[in-house]
């Protein structure tokens, strides 16, 4: 059950009431900005909610037991708030929201009415519309692991273990040229063999795009530097002269986890795992069920 102040109940008891909503919006990064319908600034919860940006919400529905409810969220790009770069870059995925009731002539009289994850935004023009979908959404995606014969951690992560940190696994490069958006030419790496950063991933340091990453889908050393094909486009592209860093990539493979990196011992999959054949097969005179292992 909601617990509401008991002044901000006995406001909503009245004929008329002075309320709007605010809303909290707490970025992975930890940066945390503050929104109002209000057309003031209100500042409450140690939170400044600015009322620049012209946010207004739709109405939603909220059900009983773990059914995910979802609203919307309208506001306009402001460069002292949310810019449209800023969202196409993805640094707003994932961010928590947290929408408010509150008496805009006693800002302290307030009460939290929901918490909800950022969801699918759409743009138009000078404006945007954020879907905000309710913590019961996670309920909706695959959890916990599957028997493979490949691993399923990150490299570098604390299943894998595997510090990739420094070199020669993840190295400083600067950019000389983006030929488009999926594609930029490096200078740095010249001292890898030929696919060593295939499927890993480049971080940017310095630019547009600093503090990003893109995984990286093929490495080519060429006259002028080294190529990297990322699997997917950029939503904006980064300047010649920006900074990045490039670490190896891994192909999930066993061969892969002990001859490149080392780390076989801790490997995260099932390299013996026995395929379909196996598993669908049925005993016969020309094979042998003696106990042996399946793989020498």
């Amino acid at each position: 059950m909601r617990d509401i102040p008991s002044t901000l109940a006995a406001h909503l008891a009245q004929t008329s009431t002075t309320t709007c909503h605010a809303w909290r919006l707490t970025r992975t990064d930890g940066l945390v900005l503050g929104f109002t319908e209000h057309d003031h600034d209100l500042e409450f919860a140690g939170t400044v909610f600015s009322a620049a940006t012209g946010f207004r919400a739709s109405e939603v529905e909220t059900g009983l037991g773990l059914e995910a409810d979802a609203a919307n969220v309208a506001g306009a790009f402001s460069d002292a708030a949310i810019s449209a770069d800023d969202l196409a870059l993805g640094r707003y995925d994932g961010a928590r929201v947290e929408t408010f009731l509150v008496n805009w002539q006693s800002p302290g009289d307030h009460v939290l009415l929901s918490t909800r994850e950022l969801g699918e935004v759409r743009t138009a023009g000078q404006a945007f519309t954020v879907e905000l979908r309710s913590l019961a959404a996670s309920l909706d995606q695959p959890h916990g692991r599957l028997y493979g014969r490949r691993c399923d951690a990150d490299l570098g992560d604390t299943r894998c273990s595997k510090d990739v940190s420094g070199a020669p696994f993840t190295l400083a490069g600067t950019i000389v040229e983006v030929p488009d958006e999926m594609t930029l030419i490096v200078s740095g790496l010249d001292d890898r063999p030929g696919g060593w950063f295939d499927n890993g991933r480049v971080r940017f340091m310095t630019g547009l795009l600093g503090g990003l990453t893109a995984d990286i889908s093929s490495q080519r050393t060429e006259a002028g530097g080294t190529r990297l094909a990322l699997w997917s486009p950029l939503a904006r592209q980064p300047a010649p002269g920006d900074q990045l860093t490039v670490t190896a990539g891994c192909d999930k493979g066993f061969e892969t986890c002990s001859a490149k990196f080392g780390n076989g011992f801790n490997f995260q999959g099932f390299p013996y795992l026995p395929g379909s054949d196996f598993a669908y097969g049925y005993a016969d005179a020309d094979t042998v069920h003696d106990g042996r292992p399946i793989v020498p």
